[in-house]
């Protein structure tokens, strides 16, 4: 009895050290969480008052607790604070992992260091995810221009201007009161310009609301010169506030002639004002942009993928999906630092960082894991004095049967 109680505790302790010297080889692993051996005693069935059998193993006992964060720098390495899995696949194996440690494949795609996929869902065009899982493909290839369709401008015009009475041209300032100019970027991505010129007109003597200014404009191309006639846009009417009351939209056609398309401007002027203060743009906007390089990808808290361009430019290009589980306990651990789902686990709720139970991405840091190396130290030496002491009784027993098969 007391060889097989013993022999029972030398093998449980020997699974205990094999799991401690797991934690401590991982001790420097990704987002690995530690484990603990599990015992259960043994006593005979319907058995009163006897002597225990010895100690069964009971499994193994994974610790989900936060590991610490570690600054890397790295956009491309993500930590989850709080709950979540990222989810990878490869080979048609869906897998989960605390490891952030992503890099980009040649052809963009997003991957974790054993070449799987990180999974994510695409975006609308409003930047939202659409809700459907696969891959995360990032392009770093350039963004192409995109012409100016576009510009809303917001001015405040001064009431005390002298009002202007000469037929319009450009070369003569005495017939407008203000010039501002916009950027108009054509098919090409050349950064044209359309000057605008202010000028207050007469109003007729029974008006009862202030005078209307008209707008001009003259485009010009990147190289500064003149592109056709000038144009009027539009005339600005107000209230006896000031408020607009008319002409805040108008369209300017433009033949830019340098192998770009025709461009088609909208302006919008919603908001000007007129009062007795001095002429300033008060906001200006144009949807329009040169081409740019790629420069960078970023992941935002809620797990955006936003890839920016030398142009200033940037763009959501997927959203990162995190898994959770009912029961952490029941995943299973394998290789790579992954985890499967299983019955105990329950299936994965998936959404994205934030949202549910999941916690919410850190960029440019990696999760520790969560081995505390005293600890498992200790534990080592539990386990090897436990070993130690279920030898001797073994011995001790060994020593007894010979003694007693020499007696026979």
């Amino acid at each position: 009895m007391s060889l097989n109680t013993a022999l029972s505790g030398l093998l449980n302790a020997q699974d205990g050290l094999n799991v401690v010297s797991n934690n401590l080889a991982n001790a420097g692993t990704v987002g690995f969480k530690s484990g603990s051996a599990q015992f259960s005693d043994i006593y005979a069935a319907g058995g009163t008052n006897g002597v225990g059998q010895g100690a069964a193993a009971a499994g193994t006992q994974q610790d989900f607790s936060q590991g610490n964060l570690m600054t890397t720098g790295n956009p491309l390495n993500l930590a989850i604070q709080g709950n979540g899995f990222f989810i990878t696949a490869k080979d048609g194996t869906t897998s989960y992992s605390r490891d952030g440690a992503f890099q980009l494949s040649p052809t963009g795609e997003l991957l974790n260091g054993n070449g799987s996929a990180v999974q994510g869902f695409g975006v609308k065009a409003n930047g939202q995810a659409n809700g459907l899982l696969g891959p995360v493909t990032i392009s770093t290839g350039p963004e192409p221009a995109k012409a100016t369709g576009q510009v809303n401008l917001n001015a405040a015009l001064n009431s005390a201007d002298p009002v202007i009475t000469s037929a319009f041209s450009p070369s003569n300032p005495a017939t407008y009161d203000q010039a501002t100019s916009v950027t108009a970027y054509d098919t090409l991505g050349n950064a044209n310009r359309v000057q605008l010129y202010f000028a207050r007109q007469p109003s007729s003597a029974s008006a009862t609301t202030p005078n209307p200014w008209t707008i001009y404009a003259q485009p010009q191309s990147a190289s500064g010169s003149s592109v056709g006639t000038p144009a009027t846009l539009t005339t600005l009417t107000f209230n006896s506030s000031g408020a607009l009351t008319g002409g805040g939209s108008a369209t300017l056609n433009v033949n830019w002639g340098n192998g770009a398309a025709s461009s088609n401007i909208g302006f919008d002027f919603a908001g000007t004002t007129l009062s007795n203060q001095s002429f300033a743009v008060n906001s200006l906007t144009n949807d329009g942009y040169a081409a740019g390089n790629y420069t960078g990808t970023a992941v935002d808290a809620k797990g955006n993928v936003n890839v920016s361009y030398s142009n200033g430019q940037s763009k959501t290009v997927a959203t990162l999906a995190l898994a959770s589980f009912i029961n952490n306990q029941g995943l299973t651990p394998t290789s790579g630092n992954l985890f499967q789902p299983s019955t105990q686990s329950g299936v994965a709720a998936v959404n994205q960082a934030g949202a549910g139970v999941n916690g919410t991405l850190v960029s440019g840091s990696l999760e520790k894991s969560n081995v505390q190396t005293s600890n498992a130290l200790v534990e080592l030496l539990n386990y090897q004095e436990a070993y130690q002491a279920n030898t001797s009784v073994i011995q001790g027993a060994q020593r007894d049967v010979q003694k007693l098969l020499q007696l026979s």
